[in-house]
């Protein structure tokens, strides 16, 4: 069956994998069975889902903005590094910097940058709220993405200061997509945001929607985004 995620990669993505970036997927499958045993990382271990839902989920950020050579790509709150580690596997060319606030996950992430050899990757341990006020990070990015995260008005706030005035954040959904975009007028206003788009994701076999939620950055977020850490999540720029 490994053979039949690369095909749809191609297929549906046009991501092209050689045989060694293969052979860093698989392994890069292996370990996160192995660290998922001591580090809650993910709740799909079945090596098939493993490759659609997480491998091929992630992939499908392509779908929405092509990657470039000597893109900036920011993952945030990246977890077990999904999307960002695939992406920086998949497309060498990319600097992937991989956020993290868990210092367990950061661990295991630093393992497979090296394991995989991965020079385009770096890790931050850091929460995101921190990361977005740091002159170093902030609207330094070409792309941020985050998987699983927050909803999209507290989401927002993590992701476009981050992001480069003319660069994207990209929100990856499921079925509520529709709803926390119809949520997010505020966010979108107040960081510098514009909904683009919410492109649909086709994975082989699986049933529930995925979206990819697109917002072009197109004016500076205030300074004073975001706020201290928690308070996104707590009070989401709602109208």
């Amino acid at each position: 069956m490994t053979q039949a995620w690369v095909e749809h990669a191609a297929a549906s993505f046009e991501v092209q994998l050689t045989p060694e970036q293969i052979a860093q997927f698989e392994t890069y499958a292996a370990q996160l069975a192995e660290w998922n045993e001591r580090v809650n990382l993910t709740a799909i271990t079945e090596p098939e889902a493993v490759r659609i839902r997480h491998f091929l989920d992630s992939l499908s950020l392509v779908q929405a903005v092509p990657m470039r050579p000597n893109m900036r790509v920011a993952d945030v709150g990246t977890g077990a590094g999904l999307p960002g580690l695939a992406v920086a596997i998949a497309y060498p060319k990319v600097h992937v910097h991989l956020i993290e606030s868990t210092g367990k996950k950061v661990r295991f992430l630093d393992h497979i940058v090296t394991t995989l050899a991965l020079k385009n990757a770096t890790t931050l341990h850091a929460r995101a709220e921190d990361a977005g006020q740091n002159p170093q990070y902030r609207e330094q990015y070409d792309l941020v993405v985050a998987r699983a995260v927050a909803r999209l008005p507290a989401l927002l706030e993590y992701l476009l200061p981050l992001t480069r005035v003319g660069g994207h954040a990209i929100a990856m959904k499921g079925k509520t997509a529709f709803i926390e975009a119809d949520d997010s007028g505020r966010a979108l206003q107040v960081l510098g945001g514009r909904l683009n788009d919410i492109v649909a994701i086709d994975l082989p076999g699986v049933d529930e929607p995925h979206h990819l939620i697109v917002v072009e950055k197109i004016a500076k977020t205030p300074a004073h985004y975001p706020r201290k850490p928690g308070i996104p999540t707590r009070a989401p720029l709602i109208d």
